[in-house]
């Protein structure tokens, strides 16, 4: 077996555990290697979820801001996002996930992508250097029968890419505030793929860089339902005991 090929209980360590390793001084695990990321750099102390240490720091620290710095994402590190968003899991490996991308260095593109959202969407997103929408194939390739889970599919792929967004320091923030019929029209959507989300992405800003009204959101604490609300066991509404 090749050495890059090993898993993590063999000797060697695979080549992106290699690469990591270097920013860490020894001596360090593999899963001090997978924990270190950027997003605990960027996000501020009362935006950072209060998780479990066993929740990954990019998983705790992602969150949606609207505030961003006028940053632009380069091609390399669009290209890791959306390899990431390649990677995730769906039904029958169909990958029913499509991404349209508008980066602000082609006005043209990111105007029209912009000409979509909701005008209070608007408002902030003209700060992201990058604008994205999700599509999903609706009918399987393989068989060209109705997929039932390509949304499911497809906003898996779109969590994986903003994890890896927030490990190397963005942020994405997800919109259903657009014109999912205008944006068909623009982009030439076939019929068979139906528009999810947009997305605006980039480097975290300051939240006095918004519009008042967004304001509060920007600097409130972030909130979550507890397990109990949302795991059960046995019958529908019995939390599950962990």
């Amino acid at each position: 077996m090749d050495r890059s090929e090993m898993p993590l209980g063999m000797s060697g360590t695979p080549p992106i555990l290699r690469i990591q390793s270097a920013q860490l001084s020894p001596p360090f695990t593999p899963t001090e290697v997978l924990m270190s990321d950027l997003s605990s750099q960027v996000i501020p102390e009362f935006k950072k979820a209060p998780t479990s240490p066993d929740v990954l720091p990019a998983i705790a620290n992602r969150w949606s801001p609207r505030a961003f710095l006028d940053k632009p994402v380069a091609k390399e590190t669009l290209h890791t996002l959306l390899e990431a968003a390649h990677w995730a899991a769906s039904s029958n490996n169909e990958q029913p996930w499509r991404f349209i991308i508008a980066p602000k260095e082609n006005p043209e593109e990111y105007a029209r992508l912009f000409s979509v959202l909701v005008e209070r969407n608007q408002l902030w997103a003209k700060a992201a250097p990058v604008l994205m929408l999700s599509v999903a194939k609706k009918t399987g390739t393989k068989n060209g029968k109705p997929n039932r889970f390509y949304l499911y599919d497809t906003g898996a792929a779109c969590a994986t890419l903003c994890i890896q967004a927030a490990a190397l320091g963005l942020a994405a923030h997800s919109m259903g505030g657009y014109d999912a019929t205008r944006a068909r029209e623009l982009f030439n959507i076939p019929e068979d793929f139906e528009p999810g989300a947009a997305i605006a992405l980039g480097y975290p800003g300051p939240a006095d860089s918004v519009p008042e009204d967004f304001k509060a959101g920007e600097l409130a604490p972030r909130m979550r339902k507890p397990l109990s609300e949302f795991a059960f066991t046995t019958h529908w509404g019995t939390a599950v005991d962990l």
